[in-house]
């Protein structure tokens, strides 16, 4: 069961943030490499359905409230593919490691699911679009990149999304702090104008 928990929380963390790229690149890992994916995820019926829900996903995480909007839509899906592809990789494990490989990927998934949308809320306070395009593009790299060295270096991509974790809830808790004190400001100089 060892061997399993970097690539499920890898997976756990990359589906909290897009699933659907996650689910294309492994299927198409485990196609052209020589790479142990589940059966089910190099079906093609998947990968064209994994390709259309990338693209789509895509386009409207870039566009300001949109996103937000698409992120509520994903609260169910991000977790639960979390733990679909836990008990997808964990494969023939007994069923009490299966239970727990589930609840790592699904409680990985969640975790960065919520950072995913705290961050996005607080950056669409932004007035201009750029900041929301940037930070998607981040996202779908960092997705990429931490999904394809899981294959690879599986301890190693485990780490990095711990790390990408961890800061992605200190961003999310700076954001929502420098807001309340912009709020709060705001609250204070319309006092002082009142007469």
């Amino acid at each position: 069961m060892a061997e399993l928990i970097p690539l499920v929380f890898t997976s756990g963390w990359a589906s909290g943030i897009n699933p659907y790229l996650v689910v294309l690149l492994t299927g198409i890992a485990g196609r052209l490499g020589d790479v142990p994916v589940p059966d089910a995820l190099m079906r093609t019926d998947v990968l064209v359905a994994a390709a259309v829900l990338t693209a789509i996903d895509f386009v409207v995480d870039k566009t300001a409230y949109l996103d937000s909007t698409w992120d509520a839509v994903n609260t169910a899906i991000r977790p639960t593919a979390g733990v679909a592809l836990a008990l997808l990789i964990s494969g023939d494990a007994s069923t009490l490691q299966q239970a727990v490989l589930a609840g790592l990927g699904g409680t990985t998934a969640l975790a960065a699911h919520l950072t995913k949308t705290g961050t996005r809320v607080a950056v669409n306070t932004s007035p201009e679009p750029v900041s929301n395009i940037v930070v998607s593009l981040l996202e779908d790299v960092a997705v990429f990149v931490v999904t394809l060295l899981a294959f690879i270096a599986p301890w190693l991509a485990a780490a990095i999304a711990q790390v990408l974790l961890v800061l992605g809830i200190l961003v999310v808790v700076l954001c929502w702090k420098a807001i309340a004190r912009y709020r709060r400001s705001r609250q204070r100089h319309r006092a002082a104008e009142e007469p």
